[in-house]
């Protein structure tokens, strides 16, 4: 069976998570904290990121770009298609919404928030620094407009059918919604729509059941209507 090094709002780490449920592939789960970068972390990943996947490969496979590779190469069912699109252009739609997702959503949004709202707690002494939040949450209200906008002439995030930028966006925003950062009410009904399609997928209750010690998810978190 494989296994994930992960943590659980850890939003690439989640996506493979996703990803392999999907393919009804399960995982062993390790749960570490990359900012602690603990020693037997770094001699896995010396960068201290996450996921980190094992296979039956001799050596593990590190960091999302790799593990979503691994698990599209070794895991797909063969009985339907994969995530990653067929037609050379379609498949360059989902690469850029995925880059956009994994890269510019990250460090404009996701990141600073487990930093200041959950790294922060094995700080001692350290408190989240509020205009660090609300640079982050004006982010992620420009990032809500641009998703509801595409959500609007589209049937998923990528084009007209499910693909692995969606399962990226989803990961992303399950890491949100558990801290309570997204406003449901405020956000487009384009994108509370295809959040609540890809929130109802089977793959999707693993994650509805995670919980954070001592950081319990925000209402509504593992509801489907919301």
């Amino acid at each position: 069976m494989p296994s994930l090094v992960h943590y659980p709002l850890d939003p690439a780490s989640r996506l493979i998570r996703l990803m392999c449920a999907e393919y009804g592939v399960p995982l062993d789960l390790e749960e570490v904290k990359p900012w602690l970068r603990e020693e037997a972390l770094l001699e896995l990943n010396p960068a201290a990121s996450l996921p980190i996947l094992f296979t039956d490969a001799e050596m593990p496979i590190v960091g999302v770009l790799a593990s979503i590779h691994a698990v599209e190469d070794f895991y797909t069912p063969e009985a339907v298609g994969g995530l990653f699109p067929a037609a050379p252009l379609d498949r360059a739609e989902m690469w850029r919404l995925a880059e956009w997702v994994l890269v510019k959503f990250d460090d404009e949004v996701t990141r600073y928030l487990i930093e200041e709202k959950i790294a922060k707690r094995d700080q001692r002494g350290a408190t989240p620094e509020p205009s660090v939040l609300r640079a982050a949450k004006a982010n992620l209200n420009e990032h809500m407009l641009y998703f509801n906008w595409l959500l609007a002439s589209r049937n998923w995030l990528a084009g007209e059918e499910m693909t692995l930028a969606d399962f990226a966006l989803a990961a992303h925003f399950s890491t949100l919604d558990y801290m309570g950062d997204i406003d449901w009410a405020k956000a487009g009904s384009e994108t509370r729509d295809w959040y609540s399609r890809l929130k109802s997928r089977p793959a999707f209750r693993t994650l509805l059941n995670d919980r954070v010690v001592a950081m319990p998810p925000s209402k509504g978190y593992a509801d489907l209507d919301f």
